[in-house]
């Protein structure tokens, strides 16, 4: 009976950690969007130190950007690196834009290719990826067209 107790409380304990941090991105992506980033950084850190992978894509964005914290693309590089292993596909672009810039990270073309595919072919988000990589690419921007050229799209 006492195993059986443990165990409730375990997932207890578990369903109310996931609950808390999807309540604190929901309420740091909401800041983000106010472009209110230093409150954003404060609800999305916490998250993302937890695993929660949009949190942890949406760090990515605040170092990469310099939102709400010093821009630092070796911290980008880990937030993106974190969520990206998470198989979050905006992530997984991120990362390899990261790799084929050399940008908080050694530039490793093949690591590029590798992660860029992988955001492409994801089920979640994957066209999404492509979508932007295409308007990108359309509007001239040069590393979007050679993302593009890397993956064969």
């Amino acid at each position: 009976m006492r195993a059986l107790l443990s165990i409730f409380l375990l997932l207890l304990s578990l369903a109310t950690r996931a609950q808390s941090t999807d309540a604190l991105y929901d309420e740091g992506k909401k800041l983000y969007d106010q472009k209110k980033y230093e409150l954003a950084v404060k609800k999305l850190l916490p998250a993302a130190q937890k695993g929660h992978k949009k949190a942890q894509y949406r760090m990515g964005r605040c170092c990469d950007k310099g939102h709400g914290v010093p821009e630092d693309n070796k911290k980008a590089f880990f937030w993106y690196d974190k969520a990206a292993q998470q198989g979050h596909a905006k992530s997984q672009y991120q990362l390899g834009k990261c790799y084929l810039k050399g940008k908080g990270t050694e530039k490793n073309t093949e690591k590029a290719k590798t992660w860029l595919l992988k955001a492409v072919k994801n089920p979640k988000g994957g066209d999404k990826v492509v979508e932007k990589l295409n308007e990108d690419a359309a509007d001239g921007d040069s590393d979007a067209i050679a993302m593009k050229k890397l993956i064969g799209k």
